[in-house]
């Protein structure tokens, strides 16, 4: 693992990437932040070695070093997903290579779905912490020390920090911001409503099928971790769900993001 991330990062910095201490994934929520960057350079996944390539439409699949209102950024514009047939490890590569770039701090964002009553499609939430259920684990078999523990702790995941600061953002843009916790699944498929009245019942807000692989990854790494999701559907009281499509998600999503982009642009102010 450790000589295929020294492999990758050195393309991309032979290809004009560099290092930089903040860094975004641009999931489905945040995917038109790439259009305020001033873009240096621009990689396709599939050029990089050991990358995977994304499947989701909706993503771009490229990684962009450029500026954002003046200050250095990387920028991971697609995800991977467990769904997509990729390994824990697979998938969460690319977050290893942003380490070694030197990233310190990640923003990512995703859409998720909503088994808390009074989040509903549109809300805007500030992830506080997460319930894994994904069968398999990014860390699973031998550990390098050299990218981190072998028990990495948890209790502190979602930077307090970084959380305070995106509350302070929220109040003063006047933005309608909650905060939740986020239960990852395998997927694709959508959940069934026993399951939503389950994941309901044993703590979590939100579910998605993304996200928590990354952050463990970027927490072994020792790396810091700002989490913000747009609700797409709610899937909480039974009696509210409704069959949901893609389309509805990514349009929900899009009505959304302009106030992600808000709070992540003054975050990368903020931590620069």
């Amino acid at each position: 693992m450790y000589d295929k991330i020294e492999e990758a990062k050195n393309y991309i910095t032979d290809q004009g990437g560099f290092e930089c201490k903040q860094a975004v994934v641009l999931g489905t929520g945040l995917g038109n932040l790439s259009d305020q960057i001033q873009i240096q350079t621009a990689i396709q996944y599939a050029d990089i070695p050991h990358f995977p390539t994304s499947t989701v439409e909706s993503h771009k699949g490229q990684l962009l070093f450029g500026t954002l209102d003046g200050v250095p950024i990387i920028v991971l514009a697609g995800r991977f997903h467990y769904y997509e047939g990729y390994s824990m490890k697979e998938l969460t590569f690319p977050i290893r290579v942003l380490k070694f770039l030197g990233v310190d701090i990640v923003y990512m964002s995703n859409v998720s779905g909503s088994v808390n009553p009074n989040f509903k499609p549109g809300t805007v939430v500030l992830v506080k912490d997460h319930i894994n259920t994904h069968p398999e684990n990014p860390l699973r078999g031998f550990n390098d020390e050299r990218l981190g523990p072998r028990f990495p702790d948890m209790l502190h995941t979602y930077d307090a920090t970084i959380r305070e600061a995106v509350m302070a953002i929220a109040q003063a843009k006047k933005i309608d911001l909650h905060e939740g916790v986020y239960l990852s699944l395998q997927g694709p498929n959508l959940e069934t409503p026993a399951e939503y009245h389950y994941y309901h019942t044993i703590g979590a807000d939100l579910i998605g099928m993304s996200t928590v692989p990354e952050v463990i990854v970027a927490r072994h790494s020792g790396m810091r971790v700002c989490v913000l999701s747009i609700v797409s559907n709610l899937c909480y009281p039974i009696s509210a769900i409704t069959e949901t499509t893609i389309e509805e998600v990514i349009a929900i999503a899009n009505k959304a993001e302009p106030k992600l982009t808000t709070i992540v642009r003054q975050l990368v102010q903020d931590f620069q």
